[in-house]
């Protein structure tokens, strides 16, 4: 079952069908009740190598997060994406970077 938190690999024209790369890492950031629902579909946020400091809408992911390289999760990229495309699980989010998670996504939509 999809959870919160969860990492998936989403192949091209799956997540974002202008995007270069093959394939890319999200997150799942819809709330479980949410996903739990007959949607089909889940709010996602990219992750990307690409990182700028000091930007607060972006959260450091790095090996210790089960990444082979330094990244961020970028909460001003979000995208809707169809569960069905969400098969390639990778891992989960820490408590403490969903903590770090949700405050980037409260001032990536305005609400803090």
């Amino acid at each position: 079952m999809i959870q919160r938190g969860d990492f998936y690999l989403v192949k091209k024209g799956k997540g974002d069908p202008t995007d270069p790369k093959k394939q890319r890492i999200f997150v799942v950031v819809s709330r479980q009740a949410s996903i739990e629902t007959g949607y089909s579909t889940v709010i996602c946020a990219p992750v990307s190598t690409n990182y700028i400091p000091g930007l607060s809408t972006q959260v450091r992911v790095n090996e210790n997060d089960g990444f082979k390289h330094l990244g961020a999760i970028h909460c001003d990229g979000l995208r809707s994406i169809e569960k069905s495309n969400l098969t390639d699980y990778k891992e989960h989010l820490s408590d403490e970077k969903m903590q770090e998670l949700d405050t980037a996504l409260a001032i990536a939509l305005g609400l803090i």
